[in-house]
C-alpha cells in the first residue's frame, strides 16, 4: 500500500561551493585553470529552481594576512546578537496576530502588506527583475530579505538601500 506523509519541518540551509572546479575563478590570488565549459558544467550541477530557493548567495573572498592586524572597527558578537534580537522582536510584534514569527514566512498577500515600496525602490527592483531575470519566487525572496535588512536597520519601511543590499545577495542570478 502506498501513501504520502507530511512531517513538520523548519530549518535553515547553509551551503557553500567553490566558484569552479579548481576554486580560483575570479580570484585575485591565483589564476583559474578551468575552461568556460568546465565552469558552466560545474555550476550547472545546482539547478536553477534550487538556487532560486536560496535567499542569500554571496561570494566570499579569502582574507589576506595583513587584514588580521588591521585596526578597523568591527562589530562585536554581542552587538550583532543585540541587533538580531531587536529585529526578531520587531517581527514578533509585527506578526503577533498572525500565525507566523518572521519575515521568511510571509505569504504573497502578506508581502504585499508588509513590504511596501516607495517609487524609487519599485523602479530599482523592477529594473533588477528584468536584468537578473528574477522569477516570481526570486522577487518575493528579495523583498523578504529587504524587509529583514530594514528590521536589522531599525526602520519601519523598506528603503531603496535595503532593496539594493538584498539584490546584492542574489549574485548567482
Amino acid at each position: 500500500m502506498w501513501g504520502s506523509l507530511t512531517y513538520p519541518c523548519n530549518f535553515m540551509l547553509v551551503a557553500s561551493m567553490n566558484p569552479c572546479p579548481c576554486g580560483y575563478y575570479g580570484s585575485d590570488i591565483k589564476e583559474c585553470t578551468c575552461s568556460h565549459n568546465m565552469i558552466n558544467n560545474y555550476i550547472s550541477k545546482i539547478s536553477g529552481p534550487l538556487l532560486d530557493r536560496i535567499d542569500i548567495q554571496i561570494k566570499v573572498k579569502p582574507i589576506e594576512f595583513r587584514n588580521f592586524n588591521e585596526d578597523t572597527k568591527v562589530e562585536t558578537s554581542k552587538e550583532i546578537r543585540d541587533r538580531v534580537n531587536s529585529a526578531r522582536n520587531i517581527q514578533k510584534f509585527r506578526y503577533k496576530n498572525l500565525e507566523i514569527l518572521c519575515n521568511n514566512e510571509l505569504t504573497p498577500k502578506l508581502i504585499e502588506k508588509y513590504c511596501k515600496l516607495d517609487s524609487k525602490s519599485k523602479t530599482l527592483i523592477e529594473k533588477a527583475f528584468k536584468t537578473l531575470k528574477l522569477t516570481a519566487r526570486g522577487y518575493s525572496r528579495v523583498l523578504k530579505v529587504a524587509r529583514t535588512i530594514a528590521d536589522l536597520d531599525g526602520k519601519e519601511n523598506i528603503q531603496i538601500h535595503h532593496i539594493a543590499e538584498a539584490l546584492q545577495y542574489r549574485i548567482l542570478n
